[in-house]
């Protein structure tokens, strides 16, 4: 229950830094709005990521894993068309993103694991 907790608040924390600090990302909502925004993404994570990544198995190992970028992206661009108060726009912004919100997410499996 805490490491959810850790991610929905992770991924709240990194929406808000990319809204803040990365140029091509902003958010129009409240914080309420941004709760619910890194709920959604644990969600589009926790049940569409492992369909994409078993559908996609033989482009992930011929890409030697780089093609689990390509779907964190589309992840990412599904999560901002399903929050109408969340805009990313260019590919470099959903860059910085994906790796804002997966150095986040890394600090905190690395925290809790410590525990």
């Amino acid at each position: 229950m805490t490491l959810l907790l850790l991610h929905l608040l992770g991924n709240s924390l990194a929406l808000f830094i990319a809204a803040r600090y990365i140029q091509g990302v902003s958010f129009s909502g409240t914080f309420l709005d941004l709760l619910i925004t890194g709920l959604v993404l644990g969600i589009l994570n926790f049940f569409i990521k492992p369909i994409l990544k078993i559908l996609s198995a033989p482009l992930i190992v011929l890409t030697l894993g780089l093609f689990i970028f390509i779907i964190n992206l589309f992840i990412l661009w599904l999560l901002q068309a399903l929050i109408p108060d969340l805009a990313i726009h260019g590919f470099f912004a959903y860059f910085w993103t994906l790796v804002l919100i997966t150095a986040i997410n890394f600090f905190l499996n690395h925290y809790h694991q410590e525990e």
